[in-house]
């Protein structure tokens, strides 16, 4: 959505975080309701959701770029935001497993 690619990043794992939260938020809450028909539809309803706002955090502003004849700029800013991603997601993985490594 910007063209700085940490704010980009960071946005697209604030929304995961916000999706992880309500699903926890429902599982503490749900989780004496019988099983139906409709977890599978909200189920994939929420990833079509994610993808379609995740593709728009990481490449609207690119493709912006792109269609403006910003080729390069375009490109470059697609992988930095995909790269400090790729870090965030390291670090979340890091503090995941360091109680067990200690």
């Amino acid at each position: 959505m910007t063209k700085n690619p940490i704010i980009n990043a960071l946005l697209g794992a604030l929304y995961i975080s916000a999706v992880v939260g309500l699903i926890s938020l429902g599982q503490l809450y749900l989780h004496d309701t019988p099983d139906t028909f409709l977890i599978p539809i909200a189920m994939l309803s929420l990833f079509v959701l994610s993808a379609v706002v995740m593709t728009s955090i990481f490449f609207y502003q690119p493709l912006m770029m792109y269609l403006d004849g910003q080729k390069k700029e375009s490109v470059k800013l697609v992988f930095q935001t995909v790269a400090v991603f790729a870090v965030v997601t390291v670090l979340i993985f890091a503090a995941m497993f360091l109680p067990v490594l200690l």
